[in-house]
């Protein structure tokens, strides 16, 4: 794949199937946990993306040993994106069908605003502050007792580590945005990858012992689907197109990834999608829309993947 920007028609192409690829990420990653132990599902596939992300970047010829400055970064998604986010979306995955998590990990902006507002004294437009009242009214659609059953304590857990889990990138996303760039985000990411693979690895053999994993080609497949297509390729992608689509076209793409991923979830798993979900989703996404086209830079969501890897703010989307 060409290094250069693409013509509008082939990058937006290029998007639609990364957009595409991301979406059906949640519903493997579903697939993944029941036959895989969460911990070990998770630092499985991100061996994968590691080994992916690395041949990768050596062939862009962009491998890099990171410097003093980059380690920050490095830690921060490693810790927070890559490990936190991808471990509370693996477990919440065992009880919260994958439209309503994909829903929730996709009010990751609804808590950057406030947090850059109180970290990094950034400005909250009005325009902002009623899209994130908006997206908070729509999880409110989603606890209503006429959609949500109070008294399943696994539904209960399992929406709350998913709002953690948003809660934890949200937290990565306003660091990343303060910090001080060395090398290119990309060259990095390799190094986000390993550090995440080796914290995963060793807390998964401390929390789930060895595991005993029936293999099947299903499960090979969705692991490397996963680790190679999910996240090293479409990350590999997205500089491309970020490169030759106006931020504001690849901001708002993103939106269709929850989209893609409720309606892969209904096809695949058979999972109904109600209209509270539809109402509450409408909500959620109606609010990023709002808050990214207020008059101040576009705050939108990265595409979600269960191991993702950090972006320029400047660059991509929260």
């Amino acid at each position: 794949m060409s290094e250069y920007p693409l013509s509008r028609r082939t990058a937006l192409l290029l998007f639609a199937v990364v957009v595409t690829m991301w979406g059906l990420n949640w519903t493997l990653t579903k697939f993944l946990v029941q036959h895989i132990p969460p911990l070990w599902s998770v630092a499985l596939r991100a061996l994968v993306a590691t080994l992916a992300v690395g041949a990768i970047t050596l062939a862009r010829g962009q491998f890099i040993v990171p410097r003093r400055g980059d380690m920050p970064v490095i830690v921060s998604v490693a810790v927070l994106h890559m490990g936190a986010f991808s471990v509370l979306v693996a477990f919440g995955l065992q009880f919260v069908p994958v439209g309503r998590s994909i829903v929730l990990g996709y009010t990751t902006p609804l808590w950057v605003a406030p947090a850059a507002w109180l970290l990094l004294r950034e400005p909250v437009p009005r325009e902002r502050l009623f899209g994130i009242v908006l997206g908070l009214a729509g999880i409110a659609v989603m606890f209503n007792p006429a959609a949500f059953d109070w008294s399943n304590g696994n539904a209960l857990i399992g929406s709350g580590l998913l709002l953690l889990a948003a809660l934890c990138w949200a937290a990565n996303i306003v660091y990343v945005r303060g910090h001080r760039w060395i090398s290119e985000p990309f060259q990095l990411m390799f190094w986000q990858a390993l550090l995440a693979n080796v914290l995963l690895t060793s807390l998964a053999l401390v929390r789930e012992g060895v595991p005993d994993i029936a293999w099947t080609r299903e499960l090979v497949g969705a692991l490397l689907f996963g680790g190679i297509f999910g996240t090293a390729l479409a990350h590999w992608a997205m500089v491309i197109i970020n490169r030759s689509l106006p931020a504001t076209i690849t901001s708002l793409g993103l939106l269709a990834t929850p989209v893609m991923g409720v309606a892969i979830s209904a096809l695949v798993l058979g999972e109904a999608i109600e209209l509270s979900l539809i109402v509450a989703m409408s909500m959620i996404l109606g609010g990023i829309f709002i808050g990214t086209m207020s008059r101040r830079p576009p705050d939108v969501v990265p595409a979600v993947q269960p191991i993702p890897a950090a972006a320029r703010p400047s660059r991509r989307s929260p």
